[in-house]
């Protein structure tokens, strides 16, 4: 099984502090990095972590606040100057654009490489982007301007061959794909040998949330029911749900009955206040809802299984 893993580059909220940085994640699968968010910092923590910023392909945004999308002119500058010639694609709200525009025509005029814009509609849940491993999906989220999060989910891979019965049967190399694709084999004196005798199940695909600034929805658990990880902002403790209410978004308490709605396996809570000054009251808040949740912190490694 390839690995699968989330790598915590920030966790902060609006206004960066010693303790914590904006919102960025990285998403690893298969050798790819999917980055998500975008905040300041993201180019030193990547370099700390040993994470190698070519190896980004797709840059997923979840709305235009300055602490999701200020850290991308230097990440766009930094690529180019370290001979990057693949295409970067950026997918966003279209609000997101007019910055981007800004920043590759002021800064990033005569690069090697090309920079492509891929509008992500808010209000729906659709597929905005798929390869041969993995489909993300959006989310819409509910905050002060249009916002989605994203459900990235692995393709189910194809069932595994028994090595043992590919030497009793003689069967070729030639067969295995189609035998794994659904075949049955059928030996030299005529008896056929079923699929499901010559293979054990697929490992099970697996699949990540990211769900950053918006107010408590029950729709979202909904849209992302049965995911294995899920990351969930919870800038407030719920005894400042009034000032959560106000600024559009979500409680540690509130964070803790999605992933239970959603029947997660884990969550991940993050994008802390300034003003939080201790995030283990937070966890505990949580916890009292959902036993799986850890805190998110920069740095963190998370291997989704």
């Amino acid at each position: 099984m390839e690995p699968l893993s989330l790598h915590i580059l920030g966790c902060g909220s609006a206004k960066p502090t010693l303790r914590h940085q904006p919102s960025s994640q990285i998403l690893e699968l298969r050798g790819k990095y999917y980055m998500i968010d975008c905040g300041e910092g993201v180019q030193t923590t990547m370099q700390r972590l040993g994470l190698g910023m070519l190896k980004i392909g797709h840059i997923f945004i979840s709305h235009n606040h300055g602490d999701h999308v200020f850290g991308l002119p230097g990440l766009i500058s930094t690529m180019a100057l370290l001979g990057r010639t693949a295409q970067l694609h950026i997918h966003a709200p279209e609000e997101v654009e007019d910055f981007l525009n800004v920043v590759l025509k002021t800064y990033c005029e005569g690069m090697d490489y090309e920079v492509l814009f891929h509008p992500v509609r808010t209000r729906e849940h659709y597929l905005i982007y798929e390869d041969r491993s993995t489909e993300v999906w959006s989310i819409p989220l509910n905050h002060r301007v249009p916002c989605a999060g994203f459900l990235f989910r692995e393709k189910q891979a194809l069932p595994h061959i028994r090595r043992e019965m590919i030497e009793a049967f003689n069967i070729p190399v030639s067969q295995i794909n189609n035998i794994k694709a659904g075949a049955s084999w059928q030996t030299e004196d005529g008896t056929v040998i079923p699929h499901e005798k010559l293979t054990t199940p697929a490992t099970p695909a697996r699949s990540y949330a990211y769900c950053s600034d918006t107010r408590y929805s029950p729709k979202v658990a909904k849209m992302v029911q049965g995911v294995n990880l899920l990351y969930h902002e919870a800038t407030f403790p719920h005894d400042m749900l009034v000032q959560a209410q106000k600024t559009m978004h979500t409680t540690a308490l509130e964070a803790a009955n999605v992933a239970k709605e959603a029947n997660a396996g884990k969550l991940v809570i993050g994008h802390y206040s300034a003003r939080i000054k201790d995030e283990q009251s937070m966890l505990k808040e949580a916890k009292s809802v959902f036993t799986n949740v850890i805190l998110a912190q920069e740095g963190l490694k998370i291997d989704i299984i």
